[in-house]
């Protein structure tokens, strides 16, 4: 029971009280809009019609649907005769594969009359999706593409286009002239045959490949490959940097991965066992959020840090020790103890892009017995295949004058290379310039032509993710404007049929027994799996030379240092034109909309900035070595001391309204350390006021729970295996027969349901925070964007939220302790959404009855019932409940993808869209319980377990969502309650009654007792 007395607190705001966070935390809904904020037609609803649900989804490009009612599609097809594989009103569902760069998923793309609407895993292969995943199916109706090809920024048509570009090659090709293809990393297979057919046709041309997020120096120390890393067999996991959980290479099956082994089981024969994880790391990342154990370092140290856990795991193991500078880093030694003693299920990863840094890792696995265990000597990985050196050569021949023509595949280094600015300068020595990005980007823009490649939603393609592994793109959609495959465009240069579809199909049916059948199963299955072509080995190091690098390129210093990273949801910036992205909260700082300038608390008082409260914080200039940008500053509990770190993937400029000005582009900032790019920069680094305030769209601190106690819960292992309900706080009530459980006493007379009870479970110890489950809960019930500003307004549309809390590692008896921030806090992250509640405050007050209890177990609301009192959402003591003061769509001063007809295209059919001032919430997806039962109905039988699942259930790559019929004994929620209910499950704030249909399982850290008690010491007088 210790363990409930913890303090939490989700911002430095709210932890110490301060004036303006208290007087926002009790004004509700924050200040009405006045009538004229944003127009009289938005606010008093004039112009609007509720139900009429036809004219909200926009028919003004139903064109663009009916041409697309088969997949493929060739031709468009009147819907007088309607094609056979299209049901009104009922799914289609196809295979396909996102592809963005290196990033591929397999998934499963469900449309409606012949449109997109919906994007899931593919089960053959997995079912972990990434928030940007999700989120990809917005871009498809992103009305700022290019809608044709262009010459010299002028629209053209593709047989204009073909003739120059073709010319201008032969011209080149017969000087012998250098022609160079410029891409991201390419993981499909059939496209680098093509690649390949465009050289031998061009045999002066070469392929260069780099990755905004490069893993060049990674793969160099593994001899070329990029390992197989599987998290699911460590007992032991040390990371050095790499975000695993949240950026790094593929952290959706990663957190698939690490997840299997933090399951735990209440039953007397239970799992009771899980993984230990390590994270050392500059700021805090999701992963770092996640470990048991963190500590920081800078920049500066991250190449004395490996060198310092090899020697102490060599020391341990009878290996040669090495001589390395010291470092003074927290758990090196725990942390090299616990990777002894799990030898061979141990894994040491790190984010380094330093290739003498990551034969230092290599050489830490070797002594472990890491491959063929937790790295599959089998096969590898190919989502990164960039080098650096290449990509910085290409740029200086371009400045010399050397390359004659250059194709941009797909690819816009003048913004997110460290050199684009370079590169954009000398692109007009190049005779011939061509880009095949969907829009004219800052790369594209410089270009002479731009032939825009279609999205993959709408294209053929393949995919090999890793050795041996192949799945398939189909289009779901004919193409929407009047572009054309970059594969066609190359064929076409190259004098070859350019179908790519045909050369697709006939590629994969001479490698597939079976010939055309096969391929057409392949594609019905969307993977295949083959027996990968080469296998690992262990790579060869010299580790010699990597620790002479090391100690000359890291040296411990007191300077300021700057770190950059990658934001979960915005990434690279690929997508920043994404709406759905820019609205969605970082996990840890939870803030949207921009990119902002992290310090510690410590480093914020030595430059002199003063406290942040709330939303409102002040603007800083951040400057190197003559460069300079201004952002607003915001204080990051966990963050090394003496470094600022700032996100990448903003600051585009010609990517679309909802990207162009948002925060600035840090790419310029990064350093090179041997010849590899490094997201830092340990140079002359300046950070001061400019004496502006600013504000950030943050979410966290919006609603309170007003000091409730049982909303988190959690314990450490040692604790757990001893009590099952370790952590559990169990609040008691005093009635006239004495003491009873809060649970025990009610005013209701309570529900009975005779058919389904429909239910949750969040297991807290798998949640990682990552937001898959809002993005896919956004597209799946047609949630609204509302911009920086209503964010900022406290107004966002969200129905599911991450509350992210830090906790004071103070022990409860050390008040003065409990009141200080601490520089390394543990975090828990919860899921909150609508809790169903059997006795629901938001029921009893509202005076229409727009909120009502269903039979099933569901909170229902009644939109065109609702006069939008708010008195609901005042008596909700989760604050899930969100009122919309304007109408969203059709309407200028909301200017997202909802006010154009094309991206209403995106609206799910079976939710409707909300007018103005009504109450939204989560609805535990009716509309698949709805479609669930009717289809079980037909087959007259009831529902099974599994086949009605929730959008937020579905997406999560860590299977930390269950839910379920709690009436059906079989069903895996009814399993896990059974379990649990005397174990780790509880309810949110219990001890108010409300019987919520959602139950969370305590979070359990893998963590000495004695450990968590001594690092408060030490923590806490550093701070005093």
């Amino acid at each position: 029971m210790e363990n409930t007395k913890k303090r939490y607190w989700r911002g430095i705001e709210e932890l110490k009280n301060e004036p303006d966070f208290v007087k926002n935390a009790h004004r509700e809904f924050g200040d009405a809009p006045s009538a004229d904020a944003k127009g009289g037609e938005i606010f008093d609803g004039t112009d609007s019609n509720r139900r009429d649900f036809l004219k909200v989804l926009g028919f003004g490009v139903s064109a663009v649907s009916l041409a697309a009612c088969q997949a493929p599609v060739k031709n468009t097809i009147p819907y007088l005769n309607k094609p056979d594989d299209v049901e009104p009103t009922i799914a289609n569902w196809y295979a396909s594969t996102y592809i963005d760069g290196g990033d591929c998923s397999p998934i499963l793309v469900k449309t409606r009359e012949g449109r997109p609407v919906k994007i899931e895993g593919n089960g053959v292969f997995n079912t972990a999706l990434s928030a940007r995943v999700h989120a990809s199916l917005l871009s498809l109706y992103d009305n700022e593409k290019l809608k044709s090809p262009q010459i010299a920024g002028k629209p053209a048509d593709w047989k204009a286009v073909d003739g120059e570009i073709m010319a201008g090659l032969a011209k080149i090709a017969a000087a012998g002239g250098q022609i160079r293809i410029v891409s991201n990393t390419i993981v499909s297979p059939t496209t680098k045959k093509v690649i390949g057919d465009f050289i031998s046709k061009y045999p002066t041309a070469k392929h260069i490949t780099y990755d905004a997020n490069s893993l060049s120096g990674l793969i160099t120390a593994n001899g070329g490959i990029l390992p197989n890393y599987n998290f699911a067999n460590a007992k032991t996991i040390v990371s050095v940097g790499a975000d695993f959980l949240g950026t790094w290479i593929s952290p959706a099956i990663f957190s698939s991965q690490w997840a299997k082994n933090r399951k735990l089981d209440s039953s007397k024969e239970g799992n009771k066992q899980m993984s230990r994880h390590y994270q050392f790391e500059t700021i805090m990342s999701t992963t770092g959020a996640n470990a048991d154990y963190r500590a920081t370092y800078k920049p500066s140290q991250e190449g004395l840090v490996v060198a310092a856990l090899y020697n102490a795991v060599a020391a341990k193991v009878g290996g040669t020790t090495i001589s390395s500078p010291a470092v003074k880093v927290e758990n090196i030694e725990k942390a090299a103890t616990d990777l002894v003693a799990s030898k061979g299920a141990s894994l040491v990863v790190s984010g380094s892009n330093d290739a003498e840094v990551q034969k230092v890792v290599v050489a830490i696995n070797s002594l472990l017995g890491a491959y063929g265990s937790t790295i599959t000597s089998g096969s590898s990985l190919n989502y990164r295949q960039g080098d650096d050196a290449s990509m910085s050569s290409f740029i200086s021949e371009v400045k010399s004058g050397q390359v004659g023509a250059v194709i941009f595949y797909n690819a816009n280094p003048v913004y997110n290379h460290p050199k684009g600015a370079e590169l954009g300068e000398a692109l007009s020595k190049v005779a011939l310039t061509i880009s095949t990005n969907d829009r004219a980007d800052e790369t594209g823009i410089l270009c002479k032509y731009n032939t825009p490649d279609s999205h993959y939603l709408e294209s053929w393609n393949d995919a090999e993710p890793q050795s041996g592994t192949y799945s398939f793109s189909q289009p779901t959609i004919s193409t929407i404007f009047l572009t054309r495959q970059a594969q066609s465009s190359l064929l076409k240069w190259a004098g070859q049929n350019a179908d790519y579809a045909a050369y697709l199909a006939a590629n994969w049916s001479s490698k597939l027994s079976g010939g055309y059948s096969a391929w057409s199963k392949a594609l019905n299955d969307g993977v295949v799996q083959m027996t990968p072509s080469s296998s690992f080995n262990v790579p060869q190091t010299g580790l010699q030379d990597a620790i002479a690098s090391i100690a000359k390129n890291y040296k411990s210093s007191d300077k300021l240092e700057l770190a950059i990273y990658e934001k979960v949801g915005m990434g690279t910036g690929s997508q920043a034109n994404n709406p759905w992205l820019q609205e969605f909260p970082e996990p840890v700082s939870k803030a949207c909309w921009a990119n902002y300038a992290t310090v510690s608390l410590a480093t914020a008082k030595k430059l002199g900035l003063a406290q942040e409260v709330e939303l409102d914080t002040l603007e800083v200039e951040v400057s190197i070595d003559g460069k300079s940008v201004k952002l607003p500053f915001l204080v990051q509990p966990g963050q090394a001391d003496d470094t600022v770190a700032i996100a990448i993937g903003y600051g585009r400029t010609k990517a679309g309204k909802s990207a162009d000005g948002v925060g600035v582009n840090i790419y310029p900032f990064a350093s090179f350390v041997n010849g590899n790019i490094s997201f830092s920069n340990v140079g002359n680094v300046q950070v001061k006021a400019t004496g502006e305030q600013a504000q950030i769209a943050r979410t966290q601190t919006h609603n309170t729970v007003m000091a409730r106690e049982a909303v988190v819960q959690e314990t450490v292992l040692s604790e757990y295996q001893k009590n099952v309900k370790a952590g559990r706080y169990e609040p008691t009530i005093l009635t006239a027969e004495g003491k009873k459980s809060a649970m025990d006493v009610s005013l209701w007379n309570g529900h009975k349901y005779n058919n389904h009870h429909w239910g949750m479970v969040i297991d807290l110890n798998s949640c990682t925070g990552c937001g898959s489950c809002v993005v896919s809960c956004t597209s799946e019930n047609n949630v609204p964007v509302v911009g920086r500003q209503e964010v900022i307004n406290r107004r966002e549309m969200h129905w599911l939220r991450i509350d992210r809390y830090y906790s004071s590692d103070a022990q409860a008896e050390d008040l003065s302790g409990l009141e200080k921030a601490s520089a390394n806090p543990e975090v828990v992250f919860q899921p909150m959404l609508c809790q169903h509640c059997n006795n629901a405050p938001c029921e009893t007050v509202c005076p229409v009855l727009a909120t009502t209890h269903s039979t099933e177990g569901l909170n229902q609301m009644t939109y065109n019932r609702c006069i939008g009192t708010r008195y609901c959402a005042n008596n909700c003591p989760y604050k899930v409940r969100r009122f919309n003061w304007f109408r969203y769509f059709q309407t200028d001063d909301f200017d997202f993808n909802l006010n154009n007809d094309l991206g209403r295209m995106v609206l799910n059919p079976d939710v409707t869209v909300r007018s103005r001032g009504v109450m939204e919430k989560c609805s535990f997806c009716v509309q698949r319980i709805q479609a669930g039962k009717l289809e079980a109905k037909k087959e007259k039988r009831r529902p099974k377990d599994g086949e009605i699942i929730t959008a937020c259930a579905q997406s999560c790559p860590t299977n930390a969502i269950t839910f379920g019929d709690k009436n059906d004994p079989e069903s895996a929620i009814s399993k896990i309650l059974a379990i649990e209910k005397e174990g780790r499950a509880f309810g949110v704030i219990e001890e108010i009654n409300v019987s919520p249909n959602i139950s969370y399982l305590v979070k359990v850290r893998n963590k000495d007792r004695a450990a968590v008690k001594e690092e408060a010491k030490v923590e806490h007088k550093e701070h005093s």
